[in-house]
């Protein structure tokens, strides 16, 4: 296991980041990561090879190479490592940042289902693909939109003897998680305390924090789905526009908590609903994605249930292309019309 004397995070002054201001500048998005850590002032990072998440972390290293970050820069051993040392670190009031890519979650996986029961605060990212740019903000908003990272009671440290993460008896555990489950419960309002915390002190206004609606003002299906899957969609969705046909898009932009009631009651106002699923739960309802699940559920209740036709496509990063997106719209279109459509499909397999 890596070493590192970790020190809480406190209000002192770090080595200034290069000035901000109005200058615009090209830059890829593992780098536009890098300098939001930057200017987060992130005080412990852990770091694993494995692409893309990687590339970031050769643009962290550059940073603290060239002492333009201050922070505690630890390659470990493995993914496990890694999040078990942000882990402890937050644990300890330090402000972390992680991630990892494919396989790597995975065997990371027995600390991240760990932390969030800890209530233990960790910025972890997926690696990807590119989303729209994000632009940069400077160190002066930044500062006054991240509170700063005070553990009180929770501290792990010397002059404050806490047990963290004790050994649970069954007989407590349901206890144990309807307090998990309350504090999601209350994350809604917290999301949306955030976005409007964002708007005011940044300028940038997102409308709705759960979801964005793309083209649904008179559209008479729609396709819904999340992540870098927008950028083919929005553009696919523009070219059937010019051609009179009314497909809108629904982007998620959180999974969970999951905006049932919401999602629920603008989806009931189109014919019928797609959608696009880059995953796949074996032996699920219909066969579908667990987002198609989650959307079906989420209508349930409604008066208004459109028809939902779940898409599967795009797996192992396989690219979503355009004449995919138009072969889904022509297929939702046509279960508005009328026409039974099987509940899921796949899209885009080879011959």
């Amino acid at each position: 296991m890596a070493e590192a004397i970790i020190t809480p995070h406190v209000e002192e002054p770090k080595k200034k980041a290069p000035a901000q201001g109005d200058e615009t500048s090209l830059i890829t998005g593992s780098e536009a990561i890098a300098v939001a850590c930057q200017l987060a002032d992130v005080d412990v990072i852990t770091a694993y090879p494995i692409r893309p998440y990687d590339t970031v972390m050769q643009y962290v290293a550059k940073l603290v190479a060239n002492g333009e970050m201050d922070c505690e820069y630890i390659v470990a051993e493995g993914e496990h490592s890694q999040f078990e040392i942000v882990k402890h670190a937050s644990a300890c009031g330090a402000r972390v940042f992680t991630g990892s890519s494919g396989v790597g979650w995975m065997y990371a996986m027995e600390c991240l289902t760990v932390t969030p029961s800890l209530r233990i605060p960790m910025i972890a990212m997926v690696g990807n693909r590119a989303l729209d740019d994000p632009k940069i903000p400077s160190r002066a908003k930044v500062d006054a939109f991240l509170p700063r990272y005070d553990r009180k009671d929770l501290l792990l440290h010397p002059d404050n003897p806490i047990t963290v993460a004790p050994q649970a008896n069954e007989d407590w555990l349901m206890e144990i998680r309807r307090g998990t489950a309350a504090a999601m419960e209350r994350s809604a309002g917290v999301i949306r305390e955030a976005y409007a915390d964002f708007e005011r002190i940044f300028g940038r206004k997102y409308g709705n924090p759960f979801f964005e609606e793309y083209m649904t003002d008179d559209a008479d299906v729609v396709l819904v789905g999340m992540g870098t899957l927008s950028n083919p969609v929005r553009v696919a969705i523009r070219q059937m526009r010019e051609e009179g046909k009314k497909v809108g898009f629904v982007r998620l932009r959180w999974f969970r908590p999951f905006p049932a009631e919401e999602l629920a009651k603008s989806l009931g106002r189109f014919k019928a609903v797609g959608v696009i699923d880059r995953d796949f739960s074996l032996g699920s309802p219909y066969h579908s994605g667990v987002v198609a699940t989650e959307v079906r559920t989420a209508l349930y209740q409604s008066e208004n249930r459109p028809q939902v036709v779940g898409f599967i496509c795009g797996l192992g990063g396989r690219e979503v292309t355009l004449p995919d997106v138009r072969k889904m719209s022509e297929i939702v279109s046509q279960a508005a019309s009328g026409k039974p459509q099987p509940a899921t499909q796949w899209i885009g397999l080879r011959e």
